[in-house]
């Protein structure tokens, strides 16, 4: 049996099980309860965010053998259908390679037929801001007035490439990214149902390396069973991001704080020996002393993402004026543009710690 990756294997199959994009699911399910499910929707948001699951989840409620509700059984004929992407009535459509006046009159033309097996004809047109101005067209008077029969679902990363005469005519819905702690409990969820050993530092690199995409994250996590069979270590994720771990940005920002020169040129050499990514070193750096100014503004330490950072950064915090801290944030932005004119990314990094 050929391998299923995780991000499909795990691809949610309830509302339920869907992270981070609550304010829509919740209004879906109150469409779904009252049955005034609204004839076309739009989901934008950046990629692997969850659109086409959520529309997917849509089509399964619209379809289920219990009738229009809130939560797909998922063990009906409909509901298993459409997860093994064999329903008759889901017409699933990726407008980036059929994008064309032909392809778009083609498929409004069979949508005249009533639904072969289920309730309503469901058309997911994915990436749907790539059809030309014609499809758009040949689109709108459709999305006008449809036929009862017929539900359609847009999908997009860029809603304002659509025509907003399209737009009056969709409910839409703004996907907002998946924040890194909910990125991080999927995982933990998913490793432990997959029998998979882990460092909890391990997959919080993985979450912030995804971006708010949980798709990346899933990518990102088959990368790692591939680079290291089934157990996570902290240093082997970070290998293979090619990150390095906070605590070398924190030895340098401490040396530099304390004036402490054998202690940096200590940190300097064990940064070196790890081929790091000096820009991304400084974007550390930068972090590091923001969440070390938010502590001495707003007395909180909610935005340290690593509770064994949170002590240490807040005795910064304590020990040393905002104008200090201001003045080594401003340092580590200005020089990732610096280090592009220095000999090398090292020389242009190393000049930056000695300014600081």
């Amino acid at each position: 049996m050929s391998y299923l990756v995780l991000a499909r294997k795990w691809r949610p199959k309830f509302f339920s099980e869907v992270s981070g994009q609550n304010h829509v699911v919740k209004a879906l399910q109150n469409s779904l309860k009252q049955n005034k499910a609204h004839h076309a929707f739009l989901f934008a948001g950046t990629r692997g965010v969850g659109k086409t699951t959520i529309a997917r989840l849509l089509a399964k409620s619209l379809n289920c053998e219990q009738g229009v509700v809130a939560e797909p059984c998922g063990k009906c004929g409909s509901c298993q259908s459409i997860d093994e992407g064999s329903f008759m009535d889901l017409i699933e459509v990726d407008a980036a390679s059929q994008r064309g006046i032909d392809d778009t009159r083609e498929l409004l033309e069979n949508s005249q037929y009533t639904p072969t097996s289920g309730r309503f004809k469901v058309y997911l047109i994915d990436e749907v801001h790539q059809l030309t101005k014609e499809a758009f067209n040949a689109l709108l008077k459709t999305l006008e007035e449809p036929p009862p029969h017929m539900k359609f679902l847009l999908a997009t990363t860029e809603s304002e490439k659509i025509p907003i005469t399209v737009l009056s005519r969709c409910l839409k819905f703004n996907l907002k990214k998946i924040s890194e702690e909910n990125i991080t409990s999927r995982l933990k969820e998913i490793c432990d149902q997959e029998k998979i050993q882990y460092e909890e530092r391990a997959l919080e690199l993985i979450s912030e390396m995804a971006d708010g995409s949980m798709r990346d994250a899933l990518s990102l996590l088959d990368q790692a069973l591939a680079y290291e069979d089934y157990s996570l270590s902290t240093e082997q994720i970070s290998q293979m991001l090619g990150t390095i771990d906070n605590k070398y940005a924190l030895n340098i920002l401490s040396a530099v704080l304390s004036q402490d020169k054998d202690g940096l040129l200590e940190s300097l050499s064990a940064v070196d020996e790890l081929y790091p990514d000096y820009k991304e070193l400084l974007n550390t750096m930068a972090s590091l002393t923001q969440s070390v100014a938010f502590m001495q503004v707003i007395g909180s330490r909610e935005n340290v993402s690593s509770n064994d950072q949170a002590q240490f950064l807040e005795s910064i915090a304590n020990n040393y004026s905002p104008k200090l801290i201001q003045l080594i944030y401003q340092i580590s932005i200005t020089a990732k543009k610096d280090i592009e004119l220095a000999p090398s990314p090292k020389e242009g990094f190393t000049m930056a710690i000695l300014r600081m």
